[in-house]
């Protein structure tokens, strides 16, 4: 008898790629959500997956109950039912330790490139050989046939501690989300204790200084570009406007050369993992090397658009470290073009805490927009900073714009736009996608 699977708060991104991916593998799943339109909505759709309001009736004893974390009984009438009956239910990564012990499961860990990296792998893994995946952008593909899983393994609040993959792969360890970490040491500490728990191989980027300190019974695989200490060695690097070449090399072997039709000195690194992890569990470089050329990205990771001949580029970073990454691949791939950043701070305690670093971080754009801070349900404004602090401490001096007036971008010429932020962000993009649009019709 197939089993049915409710999630609560399914548009969430790790849990719209779960309820994907479990209804590929033939499962009945449906889920509840707020009305509001979210990007990961789409795909349930596509594939026929119900996405009802939340409501007590939608709780029944027999189906397997998924819950996002935002959720608790206070501030969400299901799992205050579920509670108040004695209906059990598991939160994601509860499920998901579970769930990956059927299969030889590759995770992908770190502060920053998560979601990309865990795209490269699972693209080409499963262009390989039959493979379920879960990536953080919403994407799931499941195969009750396959033989390996590829998830991403987040670190906040520590939800990765069950999952005990066999291969990890982690990118780098900075400090982030100060409203559960205390401290760089506190984030340190939840990955070497994740670090644990991996089984047959870790591969860890050489050049953090943070993860050289990281311990785990597994072995441990260091890459980078440096040839000192790193085991697998990505050097002879060829950035052009169309994408990215590289040789890699593992302690002095040359395995040859590498091409990505990505940008930025950190997408390949994120290759360099992916190639030294699938090389050690024993695939076919060649078959590697074929599948890293088709590799499109990832959902809201520079992802581009052009709009009345003006380039809009859409990404997901919200730390100062994904800043400078996102705008050093704009500049590989528009060399000739004003990098225009348009930026919405997320998080009111992430904001505060790194403050100076992601004014650090904007001085690598030619100009700044800064759209109003964008506030997690976790916390509360206590005024204690605002946006404006952050444009003062920008050397080029950011201006604030509005969602409703977006009109002072137009003040550039022959710029790219790049628009990054957890939040809201893409409804201040959407406004200059509609005001670029009227310009064009209003010209005819």
């Amino acid at each position: 008898m197939t089993k049915t699977y409710h999630f609560i708060g399914i548009k969430g991104s790790g849990m719209s790629a779960l309820a994907l991916m479990l209804h590929q593998m033939g499962h009945k799943v449906q889920g509840s959500d707020v009305d509001k339109y979210y990007f990961t909505q789409r795909g349930l759709e596509q594939a026929g997956i119900s996405i009802l309001p939340f409501d007590e009736k939608n709780i029944q004893p027999d189906y397997e109950i998924i819950a996002g974390n935002a959720f608790r009984p206070d501030n969400n009438v299901e799992i205050a039912y579920a509670d108040a009956n004695g209906i059990g239910y598991k939160r994601y990564h509860e499920f998901l330790g579970g769930f990956m012990r059927d299969f030889v499961s590759l995770g992908v860990a770190g502060a920053h490139g998560k979601t990309s990296t865990t795209g490269i792998l699972s693209h080409v893994l499963s262009n390989i050989t039959d493979t379920s995946y879960l990536i953080g952008d919403g994407t799931g593909r499941g195969s009750a046939n396959a033989k390996y899983f590829v998830f991403e393994s987040d670190e906040y609040e520590r939800h990765f501690m069950p999952y005990h993959p066999e291969y990890s792969i982690i990118t780098n360890i900075d400090f982030d989300h100060p409203d559960y970490f205390t401290s760089l040491e506190d984030v340190f500490n939840a990955f070497n204790d994740y670090a644990k728990q991996i089984t047959k191989g870790l591969f860890i980027y050489g050049e953090d200084e943070q993860l050289r300190r990281i311990t785990s019974k597994a072995p441990i695989y260091y890459y980078g570009f440096k040839e000192e200490g790193n085991d697998f060695v990505a050097h002879d690097l060829l950035r052009s406007t169309s994408g990215s070449g590289f040789k890699v090399s593992f302690r002095g072997q040359e395995l040859g050369e590498f091409q990505i039709p990505s940008f930025g000195r950190h997408n390949i690194m994120n290759a360099t993992a992916v190639i030294g992890l699938l090389y050690t569990a024993g695939l076919d470089l060649n078959l590697v090397r074929e599948h890293l050329k088709t590799f499109g990205g990832v959902k809201r990771r520079f992802t581009e658009k052009i709009v009345n001949e003006t380039v809009i580029i859409d990404d997901f970073a919200h730390h100062p470290t994904e800043i400078i990454a996102t705008l050093d691949a704009a500049r590989q791939k528009y060399p000739s073009k004003e990098i225009v950043a348009i930026f919405q701070p997320h998080t009111f305690t992430r904001t505060i805490a790194l403050l100076d670093e992601f004014a650090e971080a904007l001085n690598q754009a030619d100009s700044v927009y800064l759209a109003q801070i964008y506030g997690s349900a976790r916390e509360v404004d206590k005024g204690d900073v605002k946006v404006e602090d952050l444009a003062e401490k920008i050397v080029k001096r950011a201006k604030v714009i509005d969602v409703d007036n977006v009109s002072p971008l137009l003040d550039h010429d022959n710029a790219v736009y790049v628009f990054m932020g957890a939040g809201d962000i893409q409804t201040y993009e959407y406004s200059f996608e509609r005001l670029l649009s009227n310009l064009t019709s209003n010209v005819q």
